[in-house]
């Protein structure tokens, strides 16, 4: 999939969404992975991905001040980059604790 394609049908709103908005984006998911192996490699053996979502919001807040060059992390896909990150980076599999995920129709 990429940037100019839609996400598939299948997908729920949500997960359309967080698609469009994790393609546009390919910071967000280098940092939250970042973030979460450097906890693991101290030593931690779970951690919470919105308090990762606090860190990236945070620095970014930092950075960035000119109006428009701001994007809005959507509390909706802490979930989603948490199974992404899990799925994709053997490192962290089991690091984020999940519960059942509940697709949202439009």
């Amino acid at each position: 999939m990429t940037p100019e394609q839609p996400a598939p049908p299948e997908l729920d709103h949500i997960e359309q969404c967080f698609w469009k908005f994790h393609l546009r984006h390919p910071r967000v998911y280098e940092e939250l992975r970042n973030h979460a192996i450097n906890l693991k490699r101290r030593g931690r053996k779970h951690y919470g991905v919105k308090a990762l979502f606090e860190v990236i919001r945070y620095h970014r807040a930092l950075e960035t001040d000119e109006p428009g060059k701001q994007w809005l992390l959507n509390n909706n896909y802490s979930a989603l980059y948490a199974r992404l990150l899990m799925k994709n980076e053997p490192e962290l599999r089991g690091f984020f604790r999940l519960r059942a995920r509940h697709p949202q129709p439009r």
